[in-house]
């Protein structure tokens, strides 16, 4: 009999620290990211989403808009790269990102430079690693700050020369999320 009750209060230990441990938040990121190949550098605007499963272990969700040009402005690309992270805390307010994003792709190319190529929309799917810092602002506000290094191969198909155009990636992010 007693054995049955240190099981149950051991699974309700359990289970209450799961329950403590989840924490969710929501909010705005924004950001900024070289292409190598890419003619300038430019700015996303997303949304994050995260929760603490334990106290070291978590998981965000993601979407953002970016957008980069090509050979001086003959193609124009623009994303909305759905993503998913797994996050590891080793202490607090420091963590380790891996993960995998599905990019929705949209190739728009400039007809004065490049009057007989078709724009053309797609899916690439890429995966990232970095880590970055989660600061409680107070009861309900996190700032977050991170660095990614995106690996994403871009399929240039109709432009000519682009075979080996580097199209991976460092993005630098911030975010304001708020407790839910």
């Amino acid at each position: 009999m007693w054995k049955k009750a240190l099981l149950i209060l051991a699974i309700t230990s359990l289970i209450a620290g799961k329950v403590h441990a989840q924490s969710m938040i929501l909010g705005p990121e924004l950001g900024y990211y070289k292409v190598p190949d890419a003619d300038n550098g430019s700015y996303l605007l997303g949304v994050a989403w995260r929760m603490k499963i334990l106290p070291v272990l978590g998981i965000e969700a993601s979407i953002n808009y970016r957008q980069e040009k090509y050979g001086n402005g003959a193609v124009t690309v623009r994303s909305w790269p759905v993503m998913v992270t797994g996050l590891i805390y080793p202490v607090p307010i420091i963590y380790g990102a891996i993960g995998i994003g599905w990019y929705n792709l949209t190739y728009d190319y400039n007809q004065n430079l490049a009057p007989l190529l078709q724009n053309e929309t797609t899916q690439k799917v890429g995966w990232h690693f970095g880590g970055g810092l989660e600061l409680p602002l107070g009861s309900n506000i996190t700032l977050t700050g991170d660095i990614r290094y995106v690996f994403l191969n871009y399929d240039f198909k109709q432009f000519p020369g682009s075979n080996n155009i580097n199209s991976d990636f460092t993005v630098l992010t911030v975010g304001l999320l708020f407790g839910l």
